[in-house]
């Protein structure tokens, strides 16, 4: 049950393991196979509607044998008979099984807003005829949209939107854009929004919908009014699960609970997809995830486990690995985040690393924001997450990798990865990650992060290592300017200033702190080195940095 993600490939995977058995395909949409992930690119008009749809039924049969039926909605189960009550243009009908499996997937949440459900001008983007329904306003004359909601999907409609000359507004209920992202991360995705035109509204949220004949206008919590043409709702999923609750089938909050090899409750009947708990693998927490790529492989293993009972390999547990084009950006994580690891209680350290994603001296090199959690205890990997114009896609797949592997962090520095100047370095960010989290680790190295900016600035000299016209564009105006080269010359002026206190160093990334902090180290001093420097503080600060860094006039020529 289900054409698309989980359901179809467990079809495929069950004919190339039985070429007897009959195998029926039932897909309450039009399409089956289609390619969802691509109908943000499709609404911007970078794919054209045909790429979408991978197969359909005329392919499935030709070449998999499959009977795969569209606008067939299964609306009821009976375990005991083993059957399904089934919707279709012709009827209603049941149908018998030996082997069922559910692949639901989810449905969009509409928040219970005034004028919301009955607007008109108010879309999804999930289903072709979505994105077919967006292009036609478009191309009618809709100039406004309004994206409520800014996780992934949001974001992708919302820069294919822009891209089409429509003036846009995101509206994220959470304190930043990207929730799953770190904030200092989110930030930099919220910074190109804006560059692309996007109007980011963060930590508020919709009230209710306008509409008339002429225009419509979306009401945000703190007064705002935004003029909607469009509004695209992206807020979230929740498993489709209801016929199956109604049937016995047990659920949490809604998503189907199964065990290991996706078997539900009730024998006979199998489950994956967005509409499944999935355990996550760093924290043990039951949760959907709603993924494509975590579907396909559980639909393979359901056909296993179906058709060689007792050989099928266990579902791994679900690390979460999602990536996202923004603008010129790319942003990308894997594993757990903070909040994750919190709710867990699970004591982790975070370092912070600004690398390219090649050797510097070749043409076209980028830096990227990376930033890797990991055991207190142990330095087992927990998470990664990373934001560049180029080169995050491989570093975060490979630490989504070595999380899956059981890799600490130190294991990170041997990964013998390729390098040729136009593709990477000696020295590859993950092998860096791994050198600074080895000396986290063993204590070589003591981080302080920009959240314990306002203790620091308490209780701490703050001292700032990097050079003149670097101090000129930005700089904490109680810190102690000495570039890295001057500092072993000064240090008696440091130990007058501190006068006691601890020191905190800082520098633009990272690289040249660590260095000062390992002299003052030597000389006694209690140091700490930021982590990812000023460029991480700037960007964990957010729109705060204006009023709380200042700048001097910056030399002529810098």
């Amino acid at each position: 049950m289900g054409g698309v993600g989980g359901g179809m490939s467990c079809a495929a995977r069950a004919r190339r393991l039985d070429e007897r058995a009959e195998i029926l395909v039932l897909e309450r949409g039009e399409h089956v196979s289609v390619a969802t992930c691509g109908l943000p690119y499709h609404l911007g008009g970078e794919v054209e509607e045909r790429a979408l749809q991978v197969q359909s039924p005329e392919s499935l049969r030709a070449a998999l044998d499959l009977d795969v039926r569209p606008r067939h909605e299964v609306v009821g189960l009976d375990t005991a008979a083993r059957t399904v009550a089934v919707r279709t243009p012709d009827g209603d009908e049941t149908i018998g099984y030996d082997a069922l499996v559910l692949s639901p997937g989810a449905t969009a949440i509409v928040p219970p807003l005034p004028g919301l459900a009955d607007s008109p001008r108010v879309r999804t983007l999930r289903s072709i005829a979505d994105a077919t329904a967006l292009r036609g306003a478009i191309a009618a004359g809709a100039r406004s949209a309004v994206v409520l909601g800014g996780g992934f999907i949001g974001l992708e409609a919302a820069e294919a939107l822009a891209g089409r000359g429509l003036d846009v507004a995101v509206v994220e209920l959470a304190p930043h854009v990207l929730p799953p992202l770190e904030p200092e991360l989110a930030r930099l995705v919220a910074e190109e929004l804006e560059r692309l035109g996007v109007d980011v509204r963060e930590g508020v949220g919709a009230t209710a919908v306008e509409s008339d004949a002429d225009a419509g206008v979306v009401l945000l919590a703190d007064g705002s009014r935004l003029r909607a043409d469009l509004v695209v709702l992206a807020v979230g999923v929740r498993p489709d699960t209801a016929a199956f609750q109604a049937a016995g089938i047990a659920t949490e909050r809604g998503a189907i609970l199964v065990d290991e090899h996706g078997r539900t409750s009730v024998p006979g009947v199998w489950a994956v997809g967005d509409a499944v708990a999935s355990v996550d693998a760093v924290t043990g927490v039951r949760r959907p995830v709603a993924l494509a790529g975590p579907a396909a492989r559980a639909g393979r293993l359901v056909a296993d486990d179906i058709l060689r009972p007792g050989t099928a390999r266990p579902i791994p547990a679900a690390l979460g690995t999602a990536i996202v084009r923004v603008g010129s950006l790319t942003a990308a994580t894997t594993g757990a985040n903070r909040a994750a690891l919190a709710a867990a209680g699970i004591a982790f350290e975070t370092i912070h690393l600004h690398p390219s994603q090649h050797v510097g001296w070749f043409p076209g090199a980028e830096p990227m924001q990376l930033l890797v959690h990991f055991r207190a205890s142990d330095g087992a990997l927990l998470g990664a997450q990373a934001v560049g114009p180029a080169g995050v896609d491989k570093r975060i797949d490979v630490l989504a990798a070595a999380i899956r592997g059981g890799l600490g962090v130190a294991d990170l520095i041997d990964l013998d990865l390729g390098y040729a100047p136009p593709y990477g370095a000696a020295k590859d960010p993950v092998n860096l990650a791994g050198m600074l989290g080895e000396d986290v680790l063993t204590g070589q190295t003591r981080l302080w992060h920009a959240a314990e900016l306002d203790e620091v600035r308490r209780t701490a000299l703050v001292l700032d290592v990097r050079r003149p016209d670097e101090t000129a564009t930005g700089r904490l105006p109680e810190a102690l300017p000495i570039p890295h080269t001057e500092l072993r010359d000064r240090l008696d002026e440091v130990r007058e200033v501190a006068a006691g206190r601890p020191v905190r160093v800082m520098c633009q990334s990272g690289v040249r702190s660590h260095i000062a902090h390992r002299v003052l180290v030597a000389e006694g001093f209690d140091s700490a080195t930021l982590s990812g420097g000023m460029l991480t503080l700037r960007a964990a600060l957010g729109r705060r940095a204006a009023e709380l860094l200042i700048a001097d006039d910056v030399p002529a020529g810098v």
